[in-house]
Parts: structure tokens; sequence; C-alpha cells
């Protein structure tokens, strides 16, 4: 059984089922969650801010915004009688992925629960995927989980009993997006 979760959130929907999944995980296991964000700074750079105004006024805000997403994750994990963590990364020159495989690692979890898009052909192309990346680099099994209860399962493979929209997957166990 699990004991040390991982949870990549951001504040979607996608994430939220990807917490519901993990807190009932949790609670089947006894296991203590990690909830994690990721602010990546460069996303939120247009070229037309002045250093000084995205350092004194983009970066707070977004840190700010982590930090809310945080505390509602947490508040949601304290009322399912789950222990939590919280963690906080922003992210300047690393990729998300690197992050949540990183934290995955020196926090020593032995799963990882993240929400995925499902996101497929130009789309994925042209906006990456984190979840892929995630899983090709993962040191230990990664519980993906799609944002909609009416959407396919995202992975080749088998699922996981009682899992709802969510499948288990360790590295290089044939998932597919």
């Amino acid at each position: 059984m699990y004991r040390r979760i991982l949870v990549a959130i951001d504040g979607s929907p996608t994430a939220a089922c990807a917490l519901e999944e993990a807190l009932r995980l949790a609670k089947l296991g006894n296991a203590r969650l990690c909830l994690l964000h990721v602010v990546d700074e460069m996303k939120h750079l247009t070229g037309y801010e002045t250093f000084t105004a995205y350092a004194h006024d983009v970066l707070p805000r977004l840190r700010a915004g982590g930090e809310l997403v945080l505390k509602n994750a947490a508040e949601h994990a304290t009322r399912a009688d789950v222990e939590a963590d919280c963690a906080l990364f922003m992210a300047s020159a690393d990729r998300v992925c690197d992050v949540v495989v990183a934290k995955a690692r020196s926090w020593g979890a032995d799963l990882i629960v993240i929400g995925t898009h499902g996101r497929h052909g130009l789309e994925r192309f042209f906006l990456g995927s984190d979840a892929e990346q995630i899983l090709r680099q993962a040191p230990v099994p990664v519980l993906l989980v799609r944002g909609g209860a009416n959407q396919p399962p995202t992975r080749t493979g088998s699922r996981t009993p009682g899992a709802g929209n969510a499948g288990l997957l360790s590295p290089g166990s044939g998932w597919k997006e």
C-alpha cells in the first residue's frame, strides 16, 4: 500500500479530481499526502511588463495564488482526515515536470498522482504534456486522473479497482496519451 503520495495541484478542475483520488487512496492506506503547487514564472511573462513590475506585482500575485490553492487543498485534506504537507515551488528555469519528479524523490513519495487533460495531436504537440514527461521520468508509479466523469481512461494497462477515471501506471508500463 502507498504511504507517501505526492499530488501535483494547480487549482484546475482536473487537479481537483486528482486530489479526490489521492484522498481516497490515502484514507484506504492511512497515507500522508504532499500537495505540490508549481508556479511556472516564465509562462506568465509577456515581454510587455518591466522587470520591476513583474518582480513586484506579478510574481507576488502568482505566489499568493499558489498559496491559496495549497491552503484550499490542505483544508480539504483535513476535512477528509488525511495528513498533508504543502510545497510551493516558484520555477523560473525548471520545467514543471522536472520539479514534480525532483520533489517526489526528495520527499520520498511512493506514488505520484496528477490530473491529465488527455490532449493529443497538434494540441499536445504545441502545449506539451507535463503528465507524459512526469510518467517518463518518475522514480515511482504514477496515477493519472482524467478531469471529467464521462471521459475515457488516459492510458493502456490495468485499472485500479474503484479508481473511477484513474489509471495506475508504473514507469514503462505502456501508457499512451
